[in-house]
């Protein structure tokens, strides 16, 4: 495909700010792009002249859409599968497969493939609705999470107590055991359509810990080698497992025993990854774009130590974004900012993210705890 890649005409199924960095990537390439999101003002829409407003979970719609596409790629799960495995049988190339996202949206079925695969992960349990979480009060503490639909932190809920249960989902979900996990860690692992796999090295997360979503990361991860070879191994095998093509985040725990078990997968470039644009020679984006193109995959090596910090909006704060204390950050070397061009804040709505790279570990965690506490998203 190397020689025709100027004849390509990609298709991005959302436009959040994972597609706009992508598509930043894609520049690079000269590749012809074209996107659909049901916000009109969606932030990929300023860096493509071909954007269309329409629904991604519409059968018509996305097939419409992606007829005329070579490949067509996504930046969020949930959308019409149906459509995809259409267009498939059409000769649109969809990557990742319809059969592969079709499973890792429904967390039911993604635990369900770990278990059937050997893959290490938490013990779980499918229930139905509220009554059947109720009904397990023996198993307390677990968490039961949505089968289907959640996304940044929405549809999971830690439950400790029988009073937490009036948080419970009602519908079909998971509930699985309550990890008194060392460390969460991350690791991104490619695949391109000849079966090249590369791995990139593994990041620590940090997550808020109420709203389930990263506030910050470092990279990379204060792990052992032997952790960090285990982990890479179980990334490798669930891509193989999968039979996927393209870019799988994989979040594992890391426990005080030193196991390490898979928690969730994410089938597109993630934000464990947002750092490799600064701090690796090939950046998640790339790589993505490599994997789904038939391109040789591109090198992982950390060129030097990173920290990200998600900038989420402020609790109490709805309207149009002002980005209070951006001007002191940016004074520090090594900080790198990437708003993602939402108009309108609201509580821990994801607004930007900033990168930061220092050689020295120590002065990498001062500078990213500077940001967090210095740099906020008010209206």
């Amino acid at each position: 495909m190397i020689n025709s890649i100027h004849n390509i005409k990609l298709g991005i199924l959302g436009g959040g700010q994972l597609g706009r960095m992508l598509v930043k990537a894609g520049s690079d390439y000269g590749l012809a792009i074209k996107a659909i999101d049901s916000d009109g003002e969606a932030p990929i829409k300023k860096f493509i002249q071909d954007f269309t407003q329409g629904s991604i979970i519409d059968y018509d719609q996305v097939v419409q859409f992606g007829k005329d596409c070579s490949v067509l790629t996504i930046e969020i799960e949930n959308v019409n599968t149906e459509a995809l495995f259409y267009l498939e049988k059409q000769g649109v190339k969809v990557y990742p497969q319809p059969a592969v996202i079709e499973l890792i949206k429904d967390k039911s079925k993604q635990k369900q493939f770990y278990k059937e695969h050997n893959i290490p992960t938490a013990p779980f349990q499918i229930v139905q609705n509220k009554a059947e979480v109720e009904a397990l009060a023996h198993k307390l503490p677990f968490v039961n999470k949505l089968a289907c639909e959640g996304y940044d932190g929405r549809g999971v809920q830690v439950m400790k107590t029988a009073s937490d249960f009036d948080k419970a989902f009602d519908t079909i979900g998971i509930i699985e055991d309550l990890i008194p996990f060392e460390k969460e860690i991350s690791v991104i692992v490619a695949r391109n359509t000849g079966g090249e796999i590369k791995t990139f090295p593994a990041v620590e997360l940090v997550f808020h810990p109420e709203h389930n979503l990263v506030e910050y990361l470092f990279a990379p991860a204060e792990i052992s080698n032997e952790i960090e070879q285990k982990a890479k191994e179980i990334a490798i095998n669930v891509i193989k497992k999968l039979n996927m093509v393209g870019l799988l985040a994989v979040e594992l725990f890391v426990t005080k025993e030193g196991d390490v078990l898979v928690n969730e997968v994410a089938p597109r470039p993630h934000n464990s990854g947002h750092q490799t644009i600064e701090a690796n020679i090939t950046s998640q984006y790339e790589q993505h774009l490599r994997a789904i193109l038939g391109l040789p995959l591109g090198a992982t090596d950390a060129l030097i130590s990173s920290a990200m910090v998600n900038l989420l909006g402020e609790e109490g704060y709805t309207g149009v974004a002002i980005y209070q204390g951006l001007e002191e950050v940016m004074k520090e070397p090594g900080v790198h900012v990437h708003l993602y061009g939402k108009a309108q804040t609201r509580p821990y709505r994801k607004m930007g993210h900033i990168t930061i790279t220092d050689a020295n570990p120590q002065e990498l965690k001062r500078k990213a705890n500077f940001v967090k506490n210095t740099l906020k998203v008010i209206a």
